[in-house]
């Protein structure tokens, strides 16, 4: 099975040593972020952990652990935007996050790692054209250590009207020409472009609509063939191997003003105050009435079915 860190909020940035400490452990418990008297327990165990999955903005606070992790197969996802401390006020300057990619895929391997752009949004200074020449700058410096790249268009949920009202996603015509212009500098460097939930319109200009995080994507990550089960995905036009989810909402302190995840900077503040290290919790603690059911896991490769990197 896989073990995602991501949707909910940046383990990597924020709760490492949380999670390190959870891995010696073996085991986390998660609860339901709709109901969060129901809580499930999930193993860490390598033997049933085929894939752990992270997606950060900055993953230099997990560098120091790599001798822990060395027993999990991973796939990261590093996001790395234009976007400056008015956005993300909290996110690393672009320079250090570009390095710590860099460190990071020639520790896990260039199949183990994907940047992702997004989310692409235009207004406070943001064009078309000023989304091409940022995109193809970055590009360039993370060519040789990815092969794929993610990006996605602005989701208007109501939190990001509020929290952003002066930006708004980009037409379909907009869309076209950043498809075009990034799909070239793709190609340029050596990396596929991955839309993420997008329509399949984006096909005709170069751009791979079948998902960021594709069953063919962790199998080349992990060097293993999967038989996974069949489920229905969070979002309709999702097609990824996404996994179970250990973080919660409410909790990223990069605090971005396109946040899907926080609602507000004050309730993250809040959170953050209850994190404790040493918890199996990623925030709080056990509760009288919680209800505790341990996950059914099991994993997903194929016996003595493995990749082979020169198919």
């Amino acid at each position: 099975m896989i073990i995602n860190t991501g949707c909910r909020t940046d383990i990597p940035a924020f709760y490492a040593e949380w999670f390190i400490n959870r891995i010696k452990e073996g085991y986390v418990l998660v609860r339901n972020p709709y109901n969060p008297s129901q809580v499930t327990k999930y193993s860490l165990k390598p033997e049933v952990v085929d894939c752990l999955a992270f997606c950060t903005k900055n993953p230099e606070p997990m560098l120091p652990y790599r001798k822990v992790l060395q027993p999990y197969q991973q796939y990261w996802f590093v996001t790395i935007t234009p976007y400056g401390k008015e956005i993300e006020p909290n996110v690393p300057d672009k320079e250090k996050v570009i390095e710590s990619f860099q460190k990071l895929s020639q520790e896990v391997g260039i199949n183990s790692i994907g940047w992702r752009y997004d989310p692409i949004f235009i207004g406070m200074g943001f064009s078309v054209k000023r989304h091409i020449e940022a995109f193809e700058k970055m590009a360039k410096a993370l060519k040789g250590y990815t092969k794929n790249c993610t990006i996605s268009f602005l989701d208007l949920y109501e939190k990001v009207k509020r929290n952003a009202p002066n930006i708004y996603p980009p037409s379909q015509e907009e869309a076209i020409e950043l498809a075009k212009a990034f799909s070239q500098i793709g190609k340029e460097n050596g990396m596929t472009i991955h839309a993420c939930c997008e329509k399949t319109y984006l096909e005709e200009y170069g751009i791979d609509c079948k998902g960021c995080m594709t069953q063919e994507i962790v199998e080349k990550a992990i060097g293993e063939k999967l038989n996974p089960p069949k489920r229905k995905n969070i979002r309709e036009s999702c097609n990824c191997l996404m996994g179970n989810d250990i973080g919660a909402y409410d909790t990223c302190g990069h605090l971005c003003k396109y946040c899907y995840a926080n609602t507000n900077s004050r309730l993250v503040k809040e959170n953050r105050k209850r994190h404790n290290p040493l918890s199996p919790f990623l925030i709080g603690e056990k509760k009288e009435g919680d209800k505790i059911t341990e996950a059914k896991q099991e994993s997903w490769k194929v016996q003595n079915k493995q990749i082979s990197f020169f198919e």
